[in-house]
C-alpha cells in the first residue's frame, strides 16, 4: 500500500527587527502569546509557532527585503519604509518603541550657539544623517538645497566641525541636549509598523496569518496601559460605584451567593486606578483586586 505523499506545512517568513527594537519586540511577542528567543550570536530567532520562520534584520533594511519578497512580512519603523520608498502593504501601526510608547521623531538640530534658526537657513549647509533620502526630499519640498551626507553613527557629535546641522531621531531629546544641540524642526514622526509584501498579502493563508499576528500584537500593546479591577459591591451602593468607573464598555456584573451583594469587573487605564480606587472604596466596594492584562482585543 502506497504511503500518502508528505505535504509541506505552510510557512510565514517573518522579519524581526534587530537592534534597538529587538528586546522590546521579543517582549511584545511573548506577551501576545508567541515565545520568541534568539542566541547572542544568531540571526535566526526561534518561536513556538511552527508556522513562523524568523530572521533578524536591521530595521533600516526590513522594508527592502519585504518588498523584494525575501520576507513575507516584518516589523520596522515607518521612517525606514519611507526612506527606502518601499512599495509594501502597511498592515497596522504598533505603537511601541525602545523607551516609550510615543512616536519617535526625526528632527533637525544645530549647535546651541548656531545662528541657524529654521530650515530655510540650511541652504548650502552640510547636514549629517542616516535618513538621507527622506531628508533630501523634505528639503526639496521646502525649496532648500543643501549637502546631505550619510552618517555612519555618532551623529550628535559632528556639529559644528563635521556638519552644520544633523537630522537625527529622538524619543526624549536627552541625547541632543547632552551634546549641546537644539531642535529647529521636526521632519517626521514615526511608529513601528507591521508590513507585508503584496504577493504574500494576496495569499489567503498568509494574509490571515499576518492579520492574526497583528491582532494579537495590537491587543498586547493595548493591554500595557490597562488593568483589570474586580470588586464586591453591595447592591444599595452599586449605582454610586458604577458612576466612578470610567470603563471601556459596561462593567461586568455577576450575582454572588449573598443576594445583597454583586461582583463588578471592569477594565480601565492603569493611571486612573490610583485616583478612583479610594473613591470606590469609600462608595462601598470591598475585596478590590487589581490584576495585569496580557491582551485586550476591542
Amino acid at each position: 500500500m502506497k504511503k500518502a505523499p508528505k505535504t509541506t506545512p505552510p510557512l510565514l517568513n517573518f522579519g524581526f527587527p534587530k537592534g534597538s527594537l529587538q528586546d522590546s519586540t521579543f517582549r511584545l511577542f511573548n506577551k501576545a502569546g508567541y515565545k520568541v528567543s534568539v542566541g547572542s550570536r544568531s540571526y535566526v530567532p526561534t518561536t513556538d509557532d511552527p508556522e513562523i520562520s524568523g530572521l533578524l534584520i536591521r530595521s533600516q533594511e526590513m522594508a527592502r527585503y519585504v518588498e523584494d519578497e525575501v520576507l513575507d512580512a516584518g516589523m520596522c519603523g515607518r521612517d525606514w519604509v519611507l526612506e527606502n520608498d518601499a512599495d509594501v502593504v502597511e498592515v497596522c501601526e504598533l505603537k511601541y518603541s525602545k523607551q516609550t510608547n510615543r512616536p519617535i521623531r526625526w528632527v533637525v538640530a544645530v549647535p546651541n550657539d548656531s545662528p541657524i534658526k529654521n530650515i530655510k537657513q540650511l541652504k548650502g549647509k552640510r547636514i549629517a544623517t542616516e535618513l538621507v533620502g527622506y531628508t533630501q526630499r523634505y528639503l526639496k519640498k521646502n525649496g532648500v538645497t543643501a549637502n546631505v551626507e550619510f552618517s555612519w553613527g555618532a551623529t550628535e557629535v559632528k556639529p559644528p566641525v563635521l556638519a552644520d546641522a544633523i537630522v537625527e531621531l529622538t524619543e526624549t531629546g536627552s541625547s541632543l541636549r547632552a551634546n549641546n544641540l537644539r531642535i529647529i524642526d521636526t521632519i517626521l514622526e514615526s511608529v513601528t509598523v507591521l508590513i507585508a509584501n503584496k504577493k504574500a498579502y494576496k495569499d489567503p493563508w498568509k494574509r490571515q496569518k499576518i492579520e492574526n499576528i497583528a491582532m494579537l500584537l495590537q491587543g498586547a500593546i493595548l493591554a500595557e496601559e490597562k488593568v483589570g479591577l474586580k470588586m464586591n459591591v453591595p447592591k444599595k451602593s452599586l449605582n454610586t460605584v458604577l458612576a466612578k468607573l470610567p470603563a471601556m464598555n459596561s462593567p461586568t456584573i455577576s450575582h454572588l451567593t449573598n443576594e445583597e451583594w454583586v461582583s463588578v469587573e471592569v477594565i480601565l487605564n492603569e493611571q486612573t486606578v490610583r485616583d478612583i480606587l479610594p473613591e470606590i472604596k469609600r462608595a462601598g466596594a470591598s475585596g478590590i483586586v487589581e490584576y495585569p492584562l496580557n491582551k485586550v482585543i476591542p
